[in-house]
């Protein structure tokens, strides 16, 4: 088939011709490839591989065979945005959650809420709530009309500078669907986010348990009127009653949501119609006042209201035909109905008149109620400026027939049991999914919604002080008008308009929220941040949260056996408070931080007006209730401490993160300021540790050893050294990395690892010494194990490289530990009921050999072994003397230490032969332990062959005797010599620069014989001025190998010594002696340090970093 040939016509400058091609078999059955001119190409070797073409037609013509092979991982801009495009409203980030919940789903229909019914409206019916028709007129009658419209203005501010705050946030880029926990998780990261997102869980429950004692009493108090009980008996019924009425109540609606809970929302709309003609019906009733008030009378004794419960006549007689008759009244106060009979003193003294409780808006009724008139819980509730006659000694009698108070008032109490009515400014944000443009709908509607609302608010306290007497609102529950709301009262055209607007928004706003908060529940179980709540994740098949409502309905019952409205308000406040705090916070903190992600686009708002909101929640929170404020924070940190200790690791670039970064780049500069105080001065460890083929750490006990020594305090770095190169190691190093990690979670430290790859092991250890760390906060001291099995190596690299990084460790003035037999030290699980931990302080580093065992005490494994100090004392040294001081010393560090001084025996080589003595013992040792140690210096462990020898040289090549000569002794490997048996008196010619013999094995030592046949002695061994101190003795090049026996005699020594002493200790540390300068003497370095630890089963050495660590000041 061929196909015609396709032209494209484009500006002059941009011409181009596609031609497209066809496929053309030739005469061996392959095919090649025509152009639209029927010429052939260059046939393709891919040309029948399907994921060839595929990628020859996804490239083709797009000029991207430059990046085809990196397309998996960087994929073209087209199909990038085509996925923005299709962006679902899921939290950002969350790919693999998308995929898990779109599996076996139907596609959803597109959003198509707007602004009104999307969000302004369902604020509207969450807003108004039960508050506004059950306890507005009281609030205004206790609080006044200023002391209200404060309350009111302070509480619509707070929420209004929460919207500002959300609206930002909630137009930072794709609006997750599930409202104010995704947006505050996602903002301030897992812990606070699960914290305040159990704190607005907890608020909307007890929220469905406030909704349902409000429509309770409403059905006990305005519809079923409780007959035949009076007083306290009264009171504990209707609380019983509420009780009782109320587990019924939450028993259906939970029954409801759990079969179905579509229903609640279809008749979601029905109860906000209901809501917004209970407020027309208010409004329009305050509007008939002022035309023709109503006829609402107030039976008052006194100034004292009635309760309008026994009698039908507001008067204390009738005249009749026959006479002055008493009413039912009268037979309440007096104790016979006849005239004559004996009364109530104050019911004797006191008329009995009317007043009209809606006196209308224009009736000047405002100035008496604008301040306001707080009671004790008991008081009577009184008409101001009545005049009332009452003896000196007039005890309330007939209480239970006035009105009284039934709580104790006060501001703070009124501020928490009014702040629930301007709760429901997230019900916008929790219908994110649903709108059709969510960042331009929230902040319109939310913002909109609580203008109206707070506008509705301030006006009605301002209308209700205006239109009804402060008797008749300090009413609660209307007892002196016949058991009516007393907004009821005042609605047109019937009082019936409020009760069952009322009552049935009361009963949707307790849907609402027992619908709402399961949902609530099951996002925060199924993002994994509180492990113990899990199970609340899980529900039926399509997605109902079953458990987490049963979780709700039984926490909705605690609030119900509380039984009183005003009790739960309070609570429910804290709780919406906390949340509406963290919300002002997570924009004042994005916008502080100017993280590059946070660019709203709703532009009103700044971070001032955020702290403002944030304050006011706060004093909102004290204001309502100090007590239940503390109670809220404490369950608030709680949860946030198990989150952080035992949740799951989330990183949704929380703006926690970006404070964290804030802050610790700050310290960073604090710290580089200049370096620390002593008193401050703690081991920063980086912990050098090698690892296996499959890069498992082949030293785990070095981290115990860490834990022991930091207990999670200041800088650990565990750091690893890989050879090769970075491109070809890359895996590798991530393994190293995941293991490191995994390690140190095991062993409970907690630090940073770093894996290093270089050509060599000596320059990545080294890179790893010189990099590590930042700024200020570096490592001051390593720590690295011995190399273990050192002589059996098949190469020297091991123990070269040690000693290297000894030497480097000096030089960066960096303190080192070096445990030996890392293996025997103890894990962390272990405890050590007794024993000593012993310190070998022979030359001082600092403080380090003090202040080491003090940390290690610290930790339960060492915190039962007790602290021993020896030091040692040189022939000219007073050791009684030394021991008080250092008892004096130890005080003073306040470190508890038995102290003991050692004396040695300062016995030097004064002849040849204790020369050949220690060389023979050397030599025994190395015999038993290891055939491969009969030389200082040693090349192979199967062959060597030492000479020493002892050279004599004459100042000037003067040959007087009178002068000393200088000897040197040093260790010859000479290929030439025969091997001989091991004899001190052979003497033969010594020989410098020979080589090792690979196939000798015998050690023989030789000695330079005088001019006169006698053996030459060591220097100055004959004079007293040459009997010097071992620790003293600086070697110099001449004597070099002089130096190394002495050396090694100091080892031997210092080893009978501590062995002797320390034998049976937990842990022995010692000074570690520094690395020669002449590297050729590396190998006897590494032999002194054996001998000097031989036979201690724990040994930790020590080098200073060359500071103090330790002071005796405060």
């Amino acid at each position: 088939i061929l196909l015609p040939q396709l032209s494209v016509s484009l500006p002059p400058s941009l011409s181009l011709s596609l031609s497209l091609s066809l496929y053309h078999p030739s005469d061996d059955g392959s095919v090649s490839l025509l152009s639209g001119d029927g010429n052939p190409k260059e046939s393709s070797p891919f040309i029948n591989s399907s994921e060839a073409t595929e990628k020859s037609q996804q490239y083709d013509g797009k000029h991207m065979a430059l990046f085809e092979e990196e397309m998996e991982t960087s994929p073209m801009v087209s199909s990038m945005l085509s996925s923005l495009a299709n962006y679902s409203n899921l939290p950002q980030g969350s790919k693999e959650h998308e995929e898990e919940l779109n599996k076996g789903k139907k596609k959803r229909p597109a959003p198509a809420l707007g602004t009104l019914m999307g969000v302004y409206l369902p604020c509207i019916q969450n807003i108004f709530g039960v508050i506004l028709f059950l306890r507005m007129t009281w609030m205004v009658g206790i609080g006044g009309v200023i002391g209200s419209f404060i309350i009111v203005f302070m509480c619509c501010s707070t929420t209004m500078l929460t919207a500002i705050s959300m609206s930002a946030i909630a137009t930072n880029g794709v609006v997750p669907a599930g409202g104010s926990y995704y947006m505050i998780s996602r903002s301030l990261g897992p812990e606070f986010g699960g914290a305040v997102g159990i704190c607005f869980y907890l608020g909307t429950t007890f929220a469905g348990a406030m909704y349902i004692l409000g429509s309770i009493e409403l059905l006990l108090a305005a519809i079923f009127k409780m007959e035949g009980l009076e007083g306290a008996e009264a009171e504990a019924a209707m609380l019983n009653n509420m009780r009782v009425y109320g587990t019924i109540v939450l028993s259906f609606m939970a029954t409801v949501v759990f079969v179905g809970v579509k229903y609640v929302n279809k008749l979601a709309l029905l109860f906000l119609a209901c809501v917004i003609l209970s407020i027309l019906a208010v409004y329009a009733g305050v509007i008939k006042t002022a035309i023709e008030p109503p006829d609402f009378p107030v039976c008052m004794l006194g100034n004292r209201p009635l309760i309008s419960k026994g009698f039908d006549v507001c008067a204390k007689t009738l005249e009749s035909g026959n006479g002055t008759v008493t009413t039912k009244l009268w037979k309440i106060f007096c104790d016979t109905p006849f005239l004559n009979a004996t009364c109530d003193e104050y019911f004797a003294n006191n008329n009995v008149s009317f007043i009209q409780g809606i006196p209308g808006v224009m009736s000047g009724i405002l100035k008496e109620n604008l301040f306001g008139n707080y009671l004790e819980k008991g008081n009577l509730v009184a008409k101001i400026g009545i005049a009332t006659v009452e003896g000196p000694d007039d005890t309330l009698t007939n209480s239970n027939r006035y009105v009284l108070a039934d709580i104790t008032s006060f501001f703070t109490l009124l501020v928490g049991i009014y702040f629930p009515s301007v709760t429901g400014i997230m019900a916008g944000s929790n219908r994110s999914g649903d709108l059709r443009d969510a960042q331009k709908s929230i902040p319109i509607g939310t913002i909109m919604a609580i203008t109206t609302t707070s506008l509705v608010y301030m006006s009605a306290v301002v209308l209700f002080g205006a239109c009804i007497d402060g008797v008749v609102l300090r009413d609660k529950f209307g007892e002196g008008v016949n058991g009516n709301l007393v907004i009821g009262t005042l609605a047109w055209p019937s009082p019936w308009v409020i009760v069952i607007g009322s009552f049935f928004s009361t009963c949707g706003a307790g849907l609402q929220s027992l619908t709402g908060a399961p949902r609530l529940m099951q996002a925060i179980s199924r993002d994994g941040v509180v492990p113990i709540l899990r199970v609340f994740g899980h529900g039926k098949a399509n997605g109902e949260p079953t458990w987490a409502l049963l979780l709700t309905a039984c926490i909705c019952e605690i609030g119900i056996l509380i039984a009183s409205l005003d009790a739960v308000a309070p609570i429910l406040s804290m709780f919406f408070l906390m949340c509406y705090m963290f919300v002002n916070l997570a924009c004042a903190l994005q916008t502080l931080l100017r993280t590059p992600n946070w660019r709203p686009r709703f532009k009103f708002y700044h971070w001032a007006l955020s702290f403002l909101g944030m304050s006011l929640c706060l004093s909102l929170m004290f204001i309502c209730s100090w007590f239940y404020a503390i109670v809220a924070m404490v369950i608030a940190g709680s949860i946030y401490k198990y989150i952080e200790f035992h949740g799951a690791e989330k990183e949704w670039g929380d703006g926690i993160r970006g404070i964290s970064l804030s802050a610790a780049r700050y310290a960073l500069m604090r710290l580089d300021e200049g370096p620390a105080h002593t008193k401050n001065w703690r081991p920063q460890l980086l912990v050098l540790v090698s690892t296996d083929v499959e890069q498992n750490v082949e030293q785990p006990r070095l981290l115990s050893l860490t834990n022991q020594l930091k207990a999670g305090k200041g800088l650990t770095i565990v750091g690893t050294a890989l050879a090769g190169t970075y491109l070809e190691n890359h895996p590798q190093a991530q393994r190293a990395e995941q293991s490191l990690r995994k390690l140190m979670e095991t062993e409970k430290v907690k630090g940073f690892c770093q894996v290093t790859i270089s050509s060599n092991m000596r320059d990545a250890t080294s890179h790893l010494l010189q990099a590590s760390g930042l700024g200020g906060l570096m490592h001051n001291t390593v720590l690295v194990s011995w190399p273990r099995n050192w002589k059996q190596a098949d190469d020297h690299q091991t123990w070269r490289d040690f000693i290297e990084l000894v030497r480097e460790t000096t030089a960066a003035h960096l303190a080192l530990l070096v445990p030996k037999n890392i293996a025997a030290f103890p894990s962390n699980g272990e405890r050590f009921s007794e024993g000593h931990i012993d310190v070998w302080w022979i030359v001082h580093d600092g403080g380090m050999l003090m202040l080491l065992p003090f940390l290690l005490r610290q930790h339960k494994v060492w915190r039962k072994c007790r602290m021993r100090i020896f030091t040692v004392a040189q022939m000219d040294d007073n050791s009684i003397q030394m021991k008080k001081d250092l008892t004096t010393f130890l005080y003073h560090l306040r470190i508890d230490a038995e102290v003991e001084v050692v004396e040695m025996v300062r016995l030097w080589l004064s002849s040849v032969k204790c020369f050949n003595q220690l060389f023979v013992f050397f030599l025994q040792i190395q015999s038993i332990t290891d055939s491969s140690r009969g030389s200082i210096r040693r090349k192979n462990p199967a062959a060597a062959t030492t000479q020493m020898s002892v050279t004599e040289e004459q100042p000037g090549g003067s040959s007087k005797e009178e002068e000393k000569p200088e000897e040197e002794v040093q260790l010859i490997h000479d290929s030439t010599t025969p091997a001989s048996p091991i004899n001190p008196a052979t003497l033969t010619p010594a020989t410098e620069g020979g080589a090792q013999t690979p196939g000798s094995a015998q050690v023989q030592m030789t000695w330079t014989e005088k001019a006169d046949g006698e053996l030459a002695k060591p220097p100055g061994a004959s004079t007293p001025e040459g009997i010097k101190d071992i620790f003293n003795m600086k070697p110099e090049w001449e004597n070099l190998n002089q130096s190394n026996v002495r050396r090694m005699h100091t080892a031997l020594r210092l080893n009978g010594v501590i062995v002797k002493k320390s034998s049976e200790a937990k842990l022995v540390l010692l000074n570690m002696p520094g690395p020669p300068k002449n590297r050729a003497g590396d190998e006897n370095y590494m032999e002194f340090l054996e001998v000097l630890t031989e036979g201690l089963n724990r040994v930790l050495l020590v080098r200073g970093g060359g500071r103090e660590v330790i002071t005796i000041y405060s």
